[in-house]
C-alpha cells in the first residue's frame, strides 16, 4: 500500500479509520470508535470514515475534515507541511503538541531532508 502523509505528518495509510475505510471492516471501525471515544469526543462506529486528509472532496473524519493545518495546506497547495515554505509554523507546531506524537514531526523532518 502506497504510504500517504497528512499534512501534519501523520502516516493516513496506517491510521486505523483509513484501513477501516478503504477495506470496508466495521469491526475495525467500532473498535477504533471506542478506543477513541472521549466524554468531551464522543465517536460512532459510523463516524469512522477517512479516505486520507490529503484529497480534497475525500470522506474525512469530522475533526479532521476542519482541522486549520489541513485546511491550510490545501489552500496552499502543499503535498503536506513538509513542503511548505513557512515550515514549521505555530500553527504545525500547536497541532503535534496536542497530538503528543513525536513521530509525526519525524515524519516531517524526514521529507524535508529529502528535498
Amino acid at each position: 500500500m502506497k504510504e500517504i502523509i497528512a499534512f501534519c505528518g501523520i502516516v493516513c495509510s496506517e491510521c486505523p479509520a483509513y484501513k477501516a475505510t478503504i477495506t470496508n471492516d466495521d469491526d475495525l471501525r467500532r473498535e477504533t470508535a471506542k478506543k477513541w471515544t472521549s466524554d468531551e469526543f464522543p465517536i460512532a462506529a459510523e463516524h469512522i470514515n477517512c479516505c486520507g486528509c490529503t484529497i480534497s472532496g475525500q470522506k474525512l473524519m469530522e475533526f479532521c475534515s476542519a482541522c486549520k493545518v489541513r485546511c491550510c495546506g490545501l489552500e496552499k497547495g502543499v503535498k503536506n507541511c513538509a513542503y511548505c515554505e513557512e515550515y514549521a509554523c505555530e500553527l504545525l507546531e500547536g497541532v503535534w503538541k496536542y497530538l503528543g506524537l513525536p513521530e509525526i514531526r519525524q515524519k516531517l523532518e524526514q521529507i524535508r531532508k529529502s528535498l
